[in-house]
């Protein structure tokens, strides 16, 4: 079986082929004839085939050097010294409770530390992390933003509005005033839930692996919820995306044609975006517009799309990251289909923990227990400045 860096480069080597066909094929105006498009999508689908064998590789890497990890800690203690007792959603008595009522068994007292005040219990530190893992593997917006943990209440931001400036002034002259002014940007907790029906004997059988399951189920479901929202949410109910129309990034490029992007629209796009921005900045769009920009090339006839070569790094264009989500638009009139800019101004807030429920007599006719994981989060982006993005025109 080919290394994953086998595999990088033999993608590497497939783009260089493509390009030189394209180079080769391509006529005056810029166009393939028909037999040479559907030649070069079939070199296209090898290279996205290449990429995806290449993330299975690296999930599978991931995969077995966490199951080589140790399994337990050593013994560091002095045996003739009680160990400190652990507390909290951390220690070992919740965890063993919480499993335990999540499976129907009874539950110890440890539970009372996380009870919920709306009935559930506030899942295991350890599982919590676990969760989250999950969700930023699902989730490539929690990879980019900024994420803050809240308590209680609205978390009020403080946001420079606009900045005072230095004047010429005479000899003895007065010195006008320029303050800066504020304004805020809050971020509340909009509820996310999902529900998961398992059958009874599932949950009777120790065999079954219920945490790794309900654990991938959860992340799976709310993961692509939440990056559903963080790009094309409106803020009612949900948090506001960063390309709601309201509140979301600034419009940095117009194309002239509604189905087709140039080079020049994404070098403007690029410098759109202030250069203090630009140091972190990605570009993000969909799966299908990288097969668009993928074709255009700067003025030293260099491809802008880059493929990765060093394991686990991105893709490129400008020499600047590309990633794709199935949320941003694709290539149509009016719409947004490509964000270039520093996403960290993008602020997500967790309220507290991830809350599971079991609901024991509701599907008790058909032989299953549900159960109900909830969340409250919001996200939005504090200085809209900090992302550009390329709009389709209208028609």
């Amino acid at each position: 079986m080919p290394t994953i860096l086998e595999l990088r480069e033999k993608r590497a080597k497939a783009w260089e082929a493509a390009k030189v066909f394209l180079d080769l094929k391509k006529t005056p105006d810029g166009m393939l004839s028909a037999e040479d498009a559907a030649a070069y999508d079939k070199m296209e689908a090898e290279i996205i085939a290449l990429k995806q064998q290449i993330d299975r590789e690296e999930r599978a890497r991931e995969y077995e050097q966490e199951l080589a990890s140790p399994t337990s800690q050593p013994l560091t203690g002095n045996p003739g010294v009680p160990a400190q007792a652990q507390s909290g959603r951390a220690s070992d008595a919740y965890k063993a409770a919480f499993w335990d009522a999540i499976r129907g068994r009874k539950a110890a007292n440890a539970l009372q530390v996380g009870t919920d005040s709306e009935g559930g219990y506030l899942v295991p530190d350890e599982f919590d992390r676990q969760l989250m893992e999950t969700l930023e593997e699902q989730n490539i917006f929690r990879q980019l933003a900024r994420i803050i943990q809240t308590a209680s209440g609205d978390h009020k931001i403080p946001v420079v509005a606009t900045k005072g400036t230095a004047s010429w002034v005479d000899e003895e002259g007065q010195i006008p005033e320029s303050d800066n002014s504020f304004s805020q940007v809050t971020l509340s907790a909009y509820k996310l839930a999902t529900l998961i029906k398992v059958s009874q004997e599932l949950l009777n059988d120790s065999i079954f692996p219920l945490e790794s399951y309900i654990a991938s189920e959860f992340a799976r479901r709310i993961g692509a919820k939440e990056e559903e929202a963080f790009f094309v949410g409106d803020g009612t109910k949900k948090p506001t995306g960063v390309l709601a129309a309201t509140g979301g990034a600034q419009v940095g490029k117009t194309t002239a044609s509604a189905t087709a992007i140039t080079l020049d629209e994404i070098l403007d796009l690029y410098y759109s975006l202030r250069s203090p921005y630009r140091a972190k900045a990605v570009f993000i769009t969909n799966d299908t517009t990288v097969k668009t920009v993928r074709k255009l090339k700067d003025s030293n006839g260099q491809y802008l799309w880059q493929p990765a070569i060093t394991a686990s790094a991105p893709d490129t264009i400008l020499g600047k990251p590309i990633y794709t989500s199935a949320y941003v638009p694709a290539v149509a009139a009016s719409a947004k289909t490509v964000a270039f800019g520093d996403f960290s101004y993008y602020w997500i807030a967790d309220r507290q923990g991830r809350t599971f429920q079991r609901l024991n007599e509701l599907y008790a006719t058909t032989g299953q227990v549900g159960f109900i994981a909830t969340e409250r989060v919001d996200g939005k982006l504090i200085l809209p400045e900090a992302v550009q993005v390329l709009q389709q025109a209208a028609s």
